[in-house]
């Protein structure tokens, strides 16, 4: 094997292991709540927009 088949395999391989890490990462559950995400706002005193 000469050298450059070795640096495009390597990249190749790095590549690969990088979408399958965003993939795996977009797929599995969130485990907390974000910075700045309101998800424990409580929106029930807020009315509504009237209709026109």
């Amino acid at each position: 094997m000469n050298i450059q088949l070795i640096i495009v395999a390597l990249l190749f391989a790095a590549a690969v292991f990088h979408v399958g890490r965003l993939v795996y990462k977009s797929l599995t559950a969130k485990k907390g709540c974000g910075s700045n995400c309101k998800c424990g706002v409580d929106f029930s005193n807020i009315d509504s927009p009237k209709n026109r």
